[in-house]
């Protein structure tokens, strides 16, 4: 503790300047007043509607304007409409599309259409914050489009809780844009994801964190267990490297067990302890569970942060399941196995987190940080210009020891691109650095040398 006393001690006479640069707010007081607007109510009867389109499967009918997943789409389009002229028209709503056949569970040509509306930003429009659900839905056999597959938890309450976050949002504006997804085509391969993501490349956007929503609204597990108070998140470590320096980078940095993803994920978590009442989250260090798959994974595979946020006890009766009773034990997912004030809360967490991504300055881009064989460890960074910093308050930096899942010390040090914490030896910590608003709104905080995807 000594030690620890006595480098915060330095750093805090370190640069003089800094008592001329006030640290921005704690908290983003706007943040609460997101969250409580979040309805409960609203996301039930969305649910309820998804699920009474009878079937949502990627085969099924396109034609009908009741059933298949043809109506459940136009109606996810449709709300989005509703809510863009509620805001004077501050959401472009389009549809994805491309064809896709030949795969084991897509074996004849089908169009897999997601929906995206995008609320874009006043400052940098094309840096986005991603909030993602399923639009469709399956029973046991992946290739029945036909039978009844309500899909209530999965993944209706997801959807319900990316158009709900709309809603609320959209009465706000932020620096940067805000992506609202009904992807399609997760069951049968998560292929609305990779065209989505394919599309994103191909239009320059610059997504710096996808919430994949998938599973937000069952508390009771089929271990036993009942739980509305926690939520999991899952995020990938690091991904591939490219040259011998980023491997270098990698190992020295802390990249060998983290990535930007994972970073992304302690965000949600702290904002979690932050503005979300009697919510825990627990972060899972793997890309999902095992043997299973969800939409942030295209998103990963082509570099962009993303994690999934789900349930934390799954009930397996309520999941790719004919209906059905056998044995007085009903299998299938029904309304019945929703809890809506969970998924609210859920969706509560999303919301607060885009609300301060989409409203802080660009990220810190190549971040670099110095120290080998001194007693003190610089980070440097290129700081932002212009329009892009007309929002700046400054730079935080942050640091952990090695084995610590959750940034532990961070300093304010004001608008700068470089800073030295003296007498905190490299050696003994992971280090990053964020940018932070007027307001307080702050990005995810990035690594040294990992500014590939979180970068400006």
């Amino acid at each position: 503790m000594k030690f620890v006393t006595a480098a915060s001690m330095a750093i805090l006479l370190a640069t003089p300047a800094l008592a001329q640069q006030h640290a921005p707010p704690s908290e983003v007081l706007a943040v609460h007043d997101h969250v409580a607007a979040v309805s409960a109510d609203r996301i039930e009867a969305d649910i309820r509607t998804l699920a009474e389109f009878g079937t949502r499967h990627t085969l099924s009918e396109t034609e009908s304007d009741t059933r298949g997943i043809g109506a459940a789409r136009r109606w996810i389009f449709d709300e989005f409409e509703r809510i863009s002229a509620e805001c004077g028209g501050c959401l472009e709503v389009m549809y994805i599309s491309d064809t896709i056949s030949g795969t084991a569970r897509i074996p004849d040509p089908v169009e897999v259409v997601s929906v995206v509306a995008i609320q874009r930003g006043r400052i940098d429009p094309d840096r986005y914050v991603v909030m993602s659900g399923d639009i469709d839905s399956r029973v046991t056999d992946p290739l029945d489009g036909t039978s009844d597959s309500p899909g209530a938890n999965d993944n209706a309450s997801g959807m319900a809780g990316v158009i709900e976050a709309a809603r609320v949002l959209s009465q706000h504006q932020f620096d940067g844009s805000i992506m609202y997804a009904g992807l399609s085509g997760e069951e049968q391969g998560l292929f609305g994801g990779q065209i989505v993501a394919a599309h994103a490349i191909e239009n320059g956007w610059r997504i710096k964190g996808v919430l994949n929503n998938d599973m937000i609204g069952n508390i009771a597990g089929i271990n036993g267990v009942i739980n509305n108070t926690t939520a999991r998140v899952f995020s990938e470590g690091t991904r591939a490297v490219e040259t011998p320096e980023e491997a270098r980078t990698r190992r020295f940095t802390g990249g060998e067990v983290d990535s930007p993803s994972r970073n992304l994920a302690r965000f949600v978590d702290r904002t979690a302890d932050q503005y979300i009442p009697n919510l825990d989250v627990m972060m899972v260090y793997r890309l999902d569970r095992f043997g299973r798959g969800g939409h942030h994974r295209p998103f990963n595979a082509v570099g962009y942060p993303g994690v999934r946020i789900m349930e934390t006890n799954e009930h397996y009766d309520r999941q790719h399941q004919d209906l059905r009773v056998e044995d007085g034990r009903p299998y299938g997912d029904t309304i019945d196995g929703v809890d809506f004030d969970h998924a609210a809360r859920l969706t509560a967490l999303n919301v607060a987190v885009m609300a301060q991504m989409a409203g802080a300055p660009p990220f810190p881009a190549n971040v670099t940080i110095e120290g080998a064989v001194r007693p003190s460890t610089t980070l440097s960074w290129n700081a932002a210009e212009g329009d892009a910093a007309s929002n700046l308050a400054g730079y935080r930096v942050y640091w952990r020891l090695t084995d610590q899942p959750q940034w532990q010390w961070s300093r304010f040090v004001g608008i700068t691109d470089t800073f030295t914490l003296e007498n905190v030896v490299i050696d003994n910590y992971y280090f990053g650095v964020s940018a932070v608003a007027l307001d307080g709104s702050e990005t995810p905080v990035v690594f040294p040398g990992a500014a590939g995807s979180f970068g400006n």
